[in-house]
């Protein structure tokens, strides 16, 4: 059994000391190697690797970032410079990562169980599930979203967003240029959303509080937020309480 393998690393030394290793494993195959989130999600899209080894920490689009936009991930092998909770986070999941810096030998245990992973058969898309909702349910505010549309990446800052729209299993996030739609829930996003910035006004909506022009009355007790780019935003009962109190109203 031979591994198609990509690395994703932004530093040349790390791919370096990966290519190294790897001179010992006639099972692996080096299809590739990337720089960037972007182009390594790109390249697992079109290449279909067996195997990527991937840097957590990137600029632009971090490791988990990638993963997340993910929906068949291939057998994963992290490296990262995390602290010690999101080290447990890694083994509660059953993914395996390497802490840098690393020796050989414990580079050669990542490598053994990937390779029995594969010999077995195991999917990667269950323990990469856990993962990422192991890191997102102990996770600090968002501070940008990274979303996918058919033919690019993007990543979105949370100051860009006016308000965030139920889709379904879906949420449409609204920008003053754009709309994203990203395949997370309502509820995720008004845990992971600074609560004094993104307000819950609907079972269908978070605004943006900087974003808000002026409340107005609906009807039956029920307002309406209008926003500075012109969008009208049904707000509940329960919701208009909640803005009241964010707003000091």
């Amino acid at each position: 059994m031979t591994l198609r393998t990509i690395l994703i690393d932004d530093e040349q030394p790390a791919r370096d000391v990966v290519k190294h290793y790897l001179k010992d494993f006639a099972e692996i195959e080096i299809i590739g190697e990337f720089t960037d989130g972007f182009s390594g999600l790109k390249a697992i899209q079109e290449l279909k690797p067996d195997l990527v080894f991937l840097d957590v920490q990137m600029p632009k689009l971090t490791g988990l970032e990638l993963l997340d936009l993910l929906e068949q991930p291939p057998l994963i092998i992290f490296s990262t410079a995390y602290d010690q909770y999101a080290i447990k986070a890694f083994e509660m999941s059953a993914v395996d990562y390497l802490l840098k810096p690393y020796s050989k030998e414990r580079f050669t245990q990542a490598v053994q169980k990937a390779l029995a992973q594969a010999s077995s058969g195991i999917k990667a898309l269950a323990p990469v599930q856990n993962l990422v909702k192991t890191l997102e349910e102990n996770a600090e505010y968002l501070q940008r979203i990274a979303v996918k549309s058919r033919h690019k990446v993007s990543v979105v800052p949370i100051e860009e967003i006016i308000y965030l729209e139920a889709e379904g299993d879906y949420v449409m996030l609204h920008t003053k240029d754009a709309k994203h739609l990203k395949e997370k829930t309502m509820k995720y996003f008004e845990t992971h959303l600074d609560p004094t910035q993104f307000i819950r006004i609907h079972r269908s909506f978070i605004v943006n509080a900087k974003f808000i022009d002026r409340i107005e009355y609906y009807d039956k007790e029920n307002y309406a937020v209008l926003t500075k780019n012109g969008a009208k935003l049904r707000a509940s009962t329960t919701g208009y309480k909640i803005l009241k109190q964010a707003l000091n109203m």
